[in-house]
């Protein structure tokens, strides 16, 4: 099931995604007004530890609508709403992994580290899908790109077994880590360079992980303004999804709602000689299989 948050006429909604058309079904709008179930959330997060019995709810209220005299009434076109990420605001900072590609640890002028290298980004960074996002020209001039795969977690739980990572797994998303360089490097510490505003675009959808059963084989492809930058694969991961839950939740408790950004693979605007940071008027697209892409602008 794709899942997306979205705005419409002013509120906050969400649902899954309409089969074979581009359009989103109001789960909150069904349940208000033909009262499906006895009780459904009424935010997404709220749901995800609920894990599949969530998703067959949501599957219950779309089957309802689909066969209610106005199935229209229930449904919203894509070009009507305000995309949202698909967790509009994580529970405490976005969880994200540095170099977890080879590579791009070469491109960043190192070797792959020995330790998980972790770092947050501000819950107040993220937007949606189809965002216009600044390039805060008055504090950086190396605004750079980073495609990559997010987790998102519905169970929580602390010290989680890596053969039970992936039952802490609802599903998986895309985000663009957006880092000002400069500011990176000036602070010694990541958190300033990656929290500007807008700085983390997720989406479209959560994809949950039952579409998804091998996560570590997905491509991942960053274009800006067409032009292919990334084309890398999940497989090439230094630690995969389950090490990854896995030792995050030894150190602090993972909570329904959390995002882990997986890390990037090589070909970020800092890698390329000289650096092709972002500028106003670009256009960034990070395309992952089986999830879909994910759109922001630059201005």
């Amino acid at each position: 099931m794709k899942l997306l948050s979205f705005r419409y006429e002013g509120k906050e909604a969400f649902g899954p995604k309409v089969k074979k058309e581009e359009a989103v079904w109001d789960v909150l709008k069904i349940q208000n007004e033909l009262g499906v179930l006895p009780f459904f959330p009424a935010q997404l997060i709220e749901g995800l530890s609920q894990g599949v019995e969530f998703v067959e709810q949501i599957r219950k209220l779309a089957d309802a609508a689909a066969h209610s005299e106005n199935p229209d009434d229930y449904k919203h076109s894509f070009s009507d709403i305000e995309w949202l990420a698909p967790v509009p605001r994580t529970p405490k900072n976005v969880i994200c992994i540095g170099r977890n590609y080879s590579e791009h640890a070469k491109e960043m002028g190192g070797d792959a580290p020995v330790d998980l290298v972790v770092f947050t980004k501000s819950p107040a960074s993220i937007t949606g899908d189809d965002a216009t996002v600044p390039v805060h020209s008055e504090l950086t001039d190396s605004y750079d790109y980073e495609g990559e795969l997010a987790v998102i977690i519905g169970k929580g739980g602390s010290s989680i077994p890596k053969r039970m990572a992936y039952d802490h797994v609802f599903g998986y998303t895309i985000a663009n880590d957006l880092t000002a360089r400069d500011l990176q490097s000036k602070h010694q510490q990541y958190f300033l360079g990656k929290s500007l505003e807008k700085s983390c675009p997720m989406g479209p959808y959560i994809v949950t992980k039952d579409e998804i059963p091998q996560a570590q084989n997905l491509s991942i492809v960053t274009k800006v303004n067409e032009e292919i930058r990334q084309n890398g694969n999940t497989k090439d991961m230094i630690r995969r999804v389950d090490d990854l839950i896995s030792e995050i939740s030894k150190y602090t408790p993972l909570e329904p709602g959390d995002v882990i950004l997986t890390g990037t693979p090589a070909g970020v605007g800092k890698g390329f000689n000289p650096p092709k940071y972002l500028k106003a008027g670009d256009t960034v697209k990070v395309s992952i299989e089986s999830i879909g892409t994910l759109v922001t602008h630059l201005s």
